[in-house]
C-alpha cells in the first residue's frame, strides 16, 4: 500500500503520518529526510545534493526523484510506504506514477487534509515560542500557566515571523498555488478529502476507517 499524505502548514499533517505509519508498520518518508540521509551516508546521489545545496540553489526533479527511487527500493519499504511532501509537482506525480508501475506496486491512495484557511490562520498565528528553551504553545490549545511566560523558565514568549498572520496567509496561498495541479492528478477513485479542522483523534479515525476496507480488499485479492 502506498500513502500520499497532502494537508498545508498547520493541519496536522506531521501528528497523522506518525499515527499511520505506526498503525500500519510502513516507513514515513519525507523528502527532506531522504536527502539528509543521502548526503550523511555521503552517497553520489547525497554529494550531488551537498554541493547544490552548499550553492545556495534547489535540487531539482531529477536529483529528487532519483532519491526517491532509491528510497523505495530498500526492503523497509516492501509492504508500502507513506509519502509526506512529495511528489510537489506534477512532473514528479507523473514520475511517481511510473516507478510505482516499475516496481509493482498498486496505485497510490491520496489522503489529503483540508482545512479553511481561517482555522489554519489562527492556528498558526496562536502559536508562541521561548526565546531560551525553544518551546512552543498554543494560545487555543496548550496555552502557558501563566499568560505569555514560558513555564520552564520564566523568559516571555514571542511570536515567531513564520507565525504571524500576514506570512501565515502567504505560506497558504503558495502551498494553494503549488499543490492545486498535483492534487487534480490524483482526483479519481483513490483520492479522499478528510476535513482537518477536527481533533487528531477524529481524522485518525475517519483515515482508518477508509483504509481498513482497502487493506482487506487487498488481503483478499493476495489470498485468491
Amino acid at each position: 500500500m502506498v500513502l500520499l499524505l497532502f494537508g498545508p502548514p498547520g493541519s496536522g499533517k506531521g501528528t497523522q503520518s506518525r499515527l499511520i505509519t505506526n498503525w500500519l508498520g510502513i516507513p514515513a518518508i519525507s523528502t527532506g529526510d531522504m536527502l539528509r540521509a543521502e548526503i550523511q551516508a555521503g552517497t553520489p546521489l547525497g554529494n550531488a545534493a551537498r554541493s547544490i545545496m552548499a550553492s545556495g540553489g534547489l535540487v531539482g526533479d531529477d536529483l529528487v526523484n532519483e532519491t526517491l527511487a532509491h528510497r523505495v527500493s530498500q526492503p523497509d519499504c516492501n509492504a508500502g510506504f507513506l509519502l509526506d511532501g512529495y511528489p510537489r509537482t506534477v512532473e514528479q506525480a507523473e514520475f511517481l506514477d511510473r516507478l510505482l508501475c516499475l516496481r509493482g506496486f498498486p496505485k497510490p491512495i491520496v489522503l489529503h487534509l483540508d482545512v479553511p484557511m481561517d482555522a489554519l490562520v489562527g492556528r498558526m498565528s496562536s502559536r508562541r515560542q521561548c526565546p531560551a528553551c525553544k518551546r512552543i504553545y498554543n494560545l487555543l490549545h496548550q496555552p502557558p500557566l501563566q499568560t505569555g511566560i514560558c513555564d520552564d523558565d520564566g523568559n516571555a514568549l514571542i511570536t515567531r515571523k513564520d507565525d504571524r498572520e500576514d506570512v501565515v496567509r502567504e505560506r497558504l496561498r503558495t502551498y494553494d498555488a503549488l499543490t492545486r495541479p498535483v492534487l487534480a492528478h490524483y482526483q479519481d477513485n483513490n483520492y479522499y478529502q478528510i476535513r482537518g479542522d477536527r481533533s487528531p483523534s477524529y481524522i485518525f479515525e475517519e483515515i482508518t476507517g477508509i483504509l481498513e476496507p482497502l487493506i482487506a480488499k487487498h488481503s483478499a485479492a493476495n489470498d485468491r
